[in-house]
């Protein structure tokens, strides 16, 4: 197994074509409390994950579930964070359409990313797929699912800059709810006085 990936919350590992992400314990906390924690968010983050591939959505597939570990299918190709940039065009506006698609499917069902950006999102065989789900969680309120899209908005703006807003409209194009996108204005609104 070889160590690709480490962030705050767990180590993620790659076995042939399988992704083992394993939570890490934190010695800051009291260790029964930390077993807790761990458990919850790895059984909460496998449910999203099985709910997702029952609706149709572009995910890995789950394999295996314990207290910590989740097993995943491992999506072999261009993370768009990397790839995005040096795509023509046409195939900039096509991957942010199926992103869209995908970001709607799931939010029709109350789904909820939670880190929605391009180093979330994936491109294998001219399809969109979106990872780690470490951070989602399910909820009906258009407030959440307008913070998804502005995630998404900010990492454009962030790592693609030159062309994000014809990129998010290829984006909303796809889309398409509303309530939501109205909603983003508000977030918007609010998030440049924080500071």
């Amino acid at each position: 197994m070889k160590l690709i990936q480490q962030g705050a919350e767990a180590k993620i590992y790659l076995d042939n074509q399988t992704i083992l992400k394993d939570r890490i314990p934190k010695s800051y906390r009291h260790p029964q409390l930390d077993k807790q924690i761990r458990t919850r968010r790895t059984k909460s983050e496998s449910k999203i994950l099985i709910k997702a591939l029952e609706i149709g959505a572009n995910i890995p597939k789950v394999i295996s579930t314990d207290k910590f570990n989740i097993e995943i299918e491992y999506i072999d190709g261009d993370k768009l964070s990397e790839t995005l940039n040096n795509y023509d065009e046409k195939k900039q506006f096509k991957t942010m359409k199926q992103l869209g698609e995908q970001v709607a499917l799931l939010h029709d069902n109350n789904i909820i990313h939670g880190d929605l950006t391009t180093s979330n999102t994936i491109l294998s065989n001219d399809k969109t797929y979106i990872i780690d789900f470490g951070l989602g969680f399910i909820s009906t309120k258009t407030e959440d699912k307008a913070v998804d899209l502005h995630l998404i908005k900010q990492a454009l703006e962030a790592k693609h800059f030159q062309n994000h807003q014809d990129l998010f409209n290829q984006f909303l194009k796809t889309y398409k709810n509303k309530e939501v996108i109205k909603r983003l204005e508000v977030v918007e609104k609010r998030g440049r006085y924080k500071h």
